[in-house]
């Protein structure tokens, strides 16, 4: 059985045993004891397995995403734009997310008895940890504190802005230095990042007992009315996805690109199937690549550039991802969180976004560093564990979306690339099969799916 069925069932199975223990026997003694010695322990070392990779994760992934970008000074207009429109459409999708779960409101319906009994099993570990970090009320100390004093002292403390703003600037300074010199610190970083990446496997593969464990001690307390609140939650998210791949994307796709919005999805259909497959933009790279220079036409050392450093630093998915959820959880909660604190949210998706792993599941850890980050139960995340898996294929659909639109817009900006040659018919005198390798003799055999 493929991992996410396992997830799946573990889902089916604590739900459906909670519920009917919350039906049958809420208050019995045997209950409270399964969940204080058995689900409850196991469902916590479940999530603490994934908060203890965030300060590594964070760090090696961002760092070198940006240091991959090469020597800054030597970049010019083709890095500026590419990182100009990275940081647009992620913004766009965050907001949009934030814009869908403000009106829905999809957390909100559950008795305020339930509220607090949820406030009372999360909300004082969230509350601890947000202490500890140092974050006050957002405004004017938020921005003074991005600047640590200590990164050591910030990453252990998980102030997550301090260790973003760190990461960044020892990215840039990676790429500043001498390669020959910088070679051995990457290396390091990319042994990391790979360590770190594994390690999320392994957690992975307990997905499915720690996903039983936690929703049985939520559905057993709460019963069917948590549940109902999360099928809200999905359709949300997935109603969200939707609107900015078919609606924001095509128009940046019309507007920027010059390219039918039409033409473009069915050029690159063989990515969508890839990515939804696969639920990483990193497996999905390879394919990427090669649609990108044979169906869109787009130049190589354009998409050399634009589409490796999106598989990194452009998510969408994952940006509208975070934000839907972190409000979503906060409405469970009762927690009210103000605008500038959902500006923060904002920022915190596209920055967190930047540093996820192009993996499966590779955005849960940074999403309960983030929630608690903003004052709302990072434990909560719990409650979204076991339909992640159909939102994580889901949302990487954008993600790849978005690099391959990114392309389309630099290649053009640079008059490198010309939307009429994608509008001809493959296989046109105005559209010829040009092979990746353009040796004597090369030819072009399409990837298997």
């Amino acid at each position: 059985m493929k991992l996410h069925s396992k997830i799946l069932l573990g889902l089916a199975l604590g739900a459906g045993a909670g519920i009917a223990v919350n039906l049958g026997a809420a208050d019995a003694p045997w209950v409270a004891w399964i969940n204080r010695y058995l689900t409850g322990p196991a469902g916590q070392v479940f999530l603490r397995l994934l908060f203890m990779v965030v300060i590594p994760l964070v760090f090696a992934t961002l760092s070198l995403g940006v240091a991959g970008l090469g020597d800054l000074r030597n970049l010019g207009r083709v890095g500026a734009k590419t990182l100009v429109y990275f940081l647009v459409s992620t913004a766009l999708a965050a907001a949009l997310g934030l814009v869908m779960v403000n009106l829905t409101r999809p957390g909100e319906g559950l008795p305020p008895e339930t509220v607090e009994r949820l406030q009372a099993l999360y909300a004082g570990q969230a509350q601890e940890r947000f202490s500890s970090s140092g974050a006050g009320e957002f405004g004017i100390d938020t921005f003074v504190q991005i600047v640590p004093r200590n990164p050591v002292r910030a990453a252990a403390d998980m102030q997550m802005l301090s260790l973003i703003f760190f990461s960044i600037v020892f990215g840039v300074a990676l790429a500043l230095i001498p390669s020959e010199r910088a070679a051995p610190m990457l290396r390091l970083l990319e042994s990391l990042a790979e360590a770190v990446t594994k390690i999320i496997e392994l957690a992975m593969r307990l997905a499915p007992y720690g996903v039983f464990a936690l929703i049985f001690v939520v559905t057993s307390t709460f019963g069917w009315g948590l549940l109902k609140q999360l099928a809200l939650y999905v359709v949300v998210v997935l109603a969200g996805l939707a609107i900015h791949a078919a609606v924001t994307l095509s128009l940046l796709v019309r507007t920027l690109a010059g390219l039918s919005p039409a033409r473009f999805w069915s050029n690159i259909r063989e990515v969508v199937i890839t990515a939804f497959s696969t639920s990483s933009s990193n497996a999905t790279l390879p394919t990427t690549l090669l649609v990108a220079e044979r169906n869109l036409r787009v130049p190589a050392k354009i998409g050399g550039f634009v589409l490796p450093l999106g598989a990194t630093m452009n998510m969408n998915g994952t940006a509208l991802f975070e934000g839907v959820t972190v409000l979503f959880v906060a409405q469970v909660f009762g927690i009210e969180l103000t605008l500038a604190k959902q500006a923060l949210v904002i920022v915190l998706s596209v920055l967190t976004a930047i540093g996820t792993a192009g993996v499966p599941g590779g955005s849960i850890p940074l999403l309960m560093m983030m929630a608690t980050s903003v004052g709302v139960p990072g434990e909560g995340i719990a409650i979204i564990l076991g339909v992640d898996r159909i939102l994580d294929m889901t949302r990487t659909i954008p993600n790849v979306a978005g690099d391959l639109t990114a392309a389309c817009v630099v290649a053009r900006s640079e008059g490198l690339w010309d939307p009429r040659a994608v509008e001809a018919e493959p296989g046109t005198e105005a559209f010829p099969k040009k092979p990746l390798d353009e040796s004597p003799g090369a030819s072009y055999e399409p990837p298997e799916l």
